[in-house]
């Protein structure tokens, strides 16, 4: 293993690869530009990363590189569930190299640096750790991005897009939003590794669906259902969809300890052999692993016995609320 590189280094090494991106839009003057982000070079085609939130609707949008190069990108793809652009700019400047995307997954206290264009200033690094992993972040059509990566390495307005850098120089995430002082987010590689591929051969990802709302199995949750354990998660309700016929949702509420809790429906424990222990281990193994069309076995505890269901994945439409769906007991 190569001994690991310092800040200075990674900075030098990469920043050639991570360019900032402004957006004008048609009705506004040229030359004069609205909205700023980041992306950084995915591939030797010319392809860039960035966040769709970053370049919204545009067809076009501006880059600059570390050494002030200039160049215009066309936006060959987009998903705004999980706030993902690909760029593609057709004369990529040689010194501008991929960054490779890790493979491993991100451990809690690991070193990471954040790369971009925070307020509109240029070549900008800063520097933390891994503070969590798995996280579901909301997006603005009423759905969650989950397997999001927490660090408290400064994400501000404009670092959007921009590389989560390990010491290594792999890509561990795409940055995407601060929540707080020392709270910020990024796109998991593995998500990237998943849908960017996607948005490069067809402008879009096809996302898998159950159309379920759950509730994660709580001490409290698992006394109202009078279950033995803590594991999995509750089906609440099975709407109009590919899960309907094959799960069962709630059909009643039992107060205890002066909340309402959902009761009777499945508990799911396990999609193809894989334990699901919250809504996120849900979303992260539909979103990684399947495929709209794709049959999954999910193992159930239903009425405290074990059953095995078998479900065709529907696709997500391209509309808000109809997706799967986590709820919370008040």
């Amino acid at each position: 293993m190569n001994e690991q590189k310092t800040y200075e280094q990674l900075y030098r090494d990469t920043i050639p690869s991570v360019v900032s991106i402004y957006v004008t839009p048609q009705n506004v003057a040229k030359g004069a530009r609205t909205g700023t982000g980041s992306g950084f070079v995915y591939d030797g085609e010319g392809n860039i990363v960035t966040n769709q939130h970053v370049v919204g609707s545009a067809d076009e949008v501006e880059l600059r590189f570390s050494n002030g190069d200039w160049r215009t990108g066309h936006i060959v793809g987009r998903d705004s569930n999980t706030d993902l652009a690909v760029v593609q700019v057709a004369d990529l400047p040689e010194y501008a190299k991929p960054l490779p995307v890790t493979t491993g997954e991100p451990k809690p206290g690991q070193q990471v640096a954040a790369l971009g264009n925070p307020m509109g200033l240029d070549g900008t690094i800063t520097a933390g750790i891994v503070s969590g992993t798995n996280r579901s972040l909301p997006t603005g059509n009423g759905f969650v991005i989950p397997d999001t990566v927490q660090t408290d390495a400064a994400i501000n307005p404009g670092n959007s897009g921009g590389p989560l850098l390990t010491l290594d120089g792999e890509v561990v995430g795409v940055n995407r939003a601060r929540q707080g002082d020392g709270i910020g987010f990024a796109i998991s590689a593995a998500i990237v590794s998943r849908v960017v591929p996607d948005l490069v051969a067809e402008g879009q990802y096809r996302h898998p669906f159950l159309k379920i709302s759950t509730i994660d199995v709580s001490p409290v949750v698992a006394e109202a259902n009078e279950l033995g354990e803590t594991d999995g998660i509750l089906v609440v309700d099975v709407r109009l969809g590919p899960a309907s016929g094959a799960l069962l949702g709630c059909e009643a509420v039992r107060t205890l300890r002066g909340r309402e809790i959902p009761v009777g429906g499945d508990v799911i424990v396990g999609v193809d052999g894989q334990p699901i222990r919250s809504h996120e281990e849900l979303m992260r193994y539909l979103i990684t692993e399947t495929h709209p069309g794709e049959q999954v076995e999910v193992e159930l505890i239903r009425r405290r016995q074990p059953v095995t269901e078998i479900v065709t994945l529907g696709e997500r439409p391209r509309t808000t609320g109809h997706g799967d769906v986590s709820i919370t007991v008040e």
